[in-house]
């Protein structure tokens, strides 16, 4: 028996693929350790909200974790439709090989949050994948992908210009997905798909894509994406997924690209490539800056203010002398000193600051 699994998932969706995972982090990691997995990659739906989580789970039980993200990118050349709306995105998966990976995957999914319409789905451009492509690994995201979708209507010449413009941005950090979910449009473009690999020396990768952890729960899962989509069971047009994207066992990923072994064999290949774990730290908060003062020096003076404030309406009383007034606000004084204090100790200024602008921002 060899000591781990000769097959590694590389796009889990996890229950942080808001509404559309049911497989929670340490159940995934339960899994691994069942199957003898090395390594497992989780690509949740346009977020790293599990990503720490993740890694810290996965490495409790001796699993390498590979952080990635499905992430959607915006159509080129396509104009919206009659009522204002961008035509569907296409969706690849980036998986970190480094810590210059995590920091490019980071802004490229903060920047699909911040600069998409409301109302529509997270996206970037493709020229925002390509200028932050540093210490990423792109798998070419099957069928939801942009490759996947032109050989689909029927366009090879520019699914293969796609492909070779993904391959440009990722040199040497590509793979051309394959799933097979017993799905007819997979069948369909699958030997187109091998044979542009082929002709331009890509390497193949296999991927399941679980949603859910075995068959069983498929019809859970179903009514989970009719929960999110507000569409109902029995519905004919409504999105679905197939009882066969629950988290296959290596065996059974070998049996089904038995005919492509090279395709199971770059899942281990991309799990050695991929060495980064995202680690604990403390906040990273924003520095708080006003009229060339630092953070403690606002702070001071901002909590001198409010209790200079506070003394003449509460504690002075008509009629006292500057020494009566000096006497009676000794003990605020010390105290306001001291908490301060304790505040710059800990490196909490900036965060009392920030509270404090977001709070005067409500009252007025």
């Amino acid at each position: 028996m060899p000591i781990h699994a000769d097959f590694v998932h590389l796009r889990v969706h996890t229950a942080y693929s808001l509404s559309e995972g049911a497989i929670k982090i340490k159940q995934l990691a339960k899994l691994c350790d069942k199957m003898a997995m090395p390594a497992v990659g989780i690509a949740d739906t346009g977020n790293l909200f599990g990503a720490l989580e993740f890694c810290t789970s996965m490495a409790d039980v001796g699993v390498q974790p590979i952080v990635g993200c499905q992430v959607a990118i915006r159509r080129e050349g396509e104009a919206p439709s009659k009522d204002g709306r961008r035509p569907d995105p296409d969706w690849v998966v980036l998986l970190c090989q480094s810590e210059l990976g995590y920091a490019n995957l980071l802004k490229l999914v903060s920047k699909a949050f911040l600069e998409t319409e409301a109302g529509e789905t997270p996206q970037i451009t493709l020229h925002d994948v390509e200028s932050l492509s540093g210490g990423l690994i792109l798998l070419t995201g099957a069928m939801s992908g942009p490759v996947n979708r032109l050989l689909t209507d029927g366009q090879r010449d520019k699914a293969e210009i796609a492909l070779v413009r993904l391959a440009q941005a990722f040199p040497g950090r590509i793979y051309v997905e394959l799933q097979r979910h017993g799905l007819a449009a997979e069948d369909l473009v699958e030997p187109a798909l091998v044979e542009l690999a082929y002709k331009h020396d890509l390497p193949l990768v296999a991927t399941n894509e679980p949603y859910f952890a075995d068959r069983s729960m498929y019809e859970a899962h179903d009514a989970l994406i009719c929960i999110a989509d507000g569409a109902y069971v029995s519905q004919d047009e409504r999105r679905r997924l197939t009882p066969e994207h629950y988290f296959k066992s290596p065996a059974e990923m070998r049996a089904l690209f038995a005919d492509l072994p090279e395709a199971c064999d770059n899942t281990l290949i991309i799990a050695q490539r991929s060495a980064y774990m995202v680690a604990k730290r403390k906040p990273l908060l924003p520095p708080f800056r006003m009229d060339g003062l630092t953070e403690v020096e606002v702070l001071r003076k901002k909590c001198w203010e409010g209790l200079d404030a506070r003394l003449e309406k509460h504690v002075f009383q008509p009629g006292m002398t500057d020494e009566e007034k000096q006497h009676a606000a000794k003990p605020y004084r010390e105290r306001i000193d001291y908490e301060i204090g304790v505040i710059e100790q800990m490196g909490f200024p900036g965060y009392f600051l920030i509270v404090a602008d977001f709070i005067q921002w409500s009252k007025n």
